[in-house]
């Protein structure tokens, strides 16, 4: 059921998700392999590295209004075995190098925990 929803947000992206796909597209961080717009249980993650098990989340100001669902949906994923990494939509427009050294830095962490 998720599928077609997924495929669905990937051939809408936003122009911040657009961006962010283009910075980590084809291992470019750190050769890391991330997937954008994947089902994980019932949730559509915005992007994934399956490997380290780490979803980057994008937020733009829709979701000022939903906090208690991303809390519940942040929480299940974490209840799964993921760690997630919430970036507001301007932070990445205004700070690029900040938010790739942030999610580079949840690589690395994830490197050394194993």
């Amino acid at each position: 059921m998720t599928t077609p929803r997924a495929r669905q947000l990937r051939a809408r992206q936003t122009e911040a998700e657009r961006l962010l796909w283009y910075l980590l597209r084809d291992r470019r961080l750190n050769g890391a392999k991330f997937r954008r717009q994947v089902p994980i249980g019932n949730y559509i993650v915005d992007f994934v590295c399956q490997e380290a098990k780490l979803v980057v989340e994008l937020d733009g100001g829709q979701h000022t209004e939903q906090v208690a669902y991303d809390t519940a949906r942040t929480e299940w994923l974490v209840s799964v075995g993921y760690r997630v990494l919430r970036i507001w939509n301007n932070e990445l427009f205004e700070n690029e190098d900040g938010v790739l050294t942030a999610i580079y830095n949840e690589l690395e962490s994830n490197a050394q925990a194993h």
